[in-house]
């Protein structure tokens, strides 16, 4: 189900949402991610996965492109429409990644813009990542297939279509039909998703962008603006919140352009 009351074993649930809300918190799991805390004043951006915003006390805000705020106990975002998130104190963020079956009930419920969801006020984690684990049966298994090759390394559209056994200019029709997006796109929240890991672990925002296939640093902080909103320095008190590991990012030295194709946020 989508609406979720509260449930024994569950990660996260309504009732003990308050209490940890104090300690803000990152987790990304297999096709979804979850933070819960405080929200900065993002910019506007557009996700390549939905978006589902839960208030822990009272209603939530987002405003979309035509400045029209929007209020509810919670919000979803579907990908790629262009929102801004206005400073909140505490609220739960679920990210679902548009290739698992959690995101196929999203498809199925919410319209095209940002949509009210009060059914999803007591979501629980563990809804979203038991189904968050199985792939979409809804999307097209050649699909599926190419945004799982783009995750695990550089790849050409000619050689990612012959992989999944289709020609480039159906693969690009695949995704804009049924994602509403294109593969570039994907590709590039893999590997902000990618940044997001080794940030926690420790590296320095040049080094993050260098391992997760970004250009340099400005590159990533490009795209990290135009899909999340924020700068890999606001993002780091959050990933790495121990004094012991630093509550501000070492800025580190431009890396070369290299091998890495450099995708540009306005890109479709």
């Amino acid at each position: 189900m989508l609406a979720g009351g509260r449930r024994e074993g569950g990660l996260v649930n309504a009732a003990d949402a308050s209490a940890r809300a104090a300690t803000p918190r990152f987790e990304v799991g297999h096709g979804c991610a979850l933070y819960q805390g405080p929200s900065w004043d993002s910019g506007f951006h557009r996700h390549a996965a939905f978006q589902i915003v839960v208030a822990l006390e009272g209603e939530t805000a987002l405003v979309d492109a035509a400045g029209v705020r929007h209020r509810a106990v919670a919000l979803v975002v579907p990908p790629m429409v262009r929102h801004r998130m206005p400073v909140t104190t505490d609220l739960r963020v679920f990210f679902v990644e548009p290739q698992c079956a959690f995101a196929d009930r999203l498809r199925e419920r919410c319209g095209p813009g940002i949509n009210a969801a009060p059914h999803l006020r007591e979501l629980a984690e563990d809804d979203v990542r038991l189904a968050g684990a199985r792939p979409s049966g809804e999307l097209d298994p050649r699909l599926l297939a190419a945004m799982d090759a783009l995750t695990a390394g550089p790849i050409s559209m000619r050689d990612l279509a012959a992989r999944v056994g289709i020609s480039p200019q159906r693969l690009r029709g695949l995704a804009r039909d049924q994602l509403g997006m294109p593969l570039t796109r994907w590709r590039v929240w893999g590997r902000l998703r990618r940044t997001v890991e080794e940030l926690r672990a420790g590296r320095t925002p040049a080094e993050a962008a260098a391992v997760s296939g970004f250009a340099d640093q400005a590159h990533l902080t490009r795209w990290m603006r135009e899909m999340v909103g924020l700068t890999p320095a606001a993002v780091l008190p959050v990933l790495r919140p121990s004094p012991a590991r630093g509550d501000s990012p070492a800025r580190g030295d431009s890396l070369t352009r290299g091998d890495v194709d450099r995708d540009r946020p306005g890109d479709r």
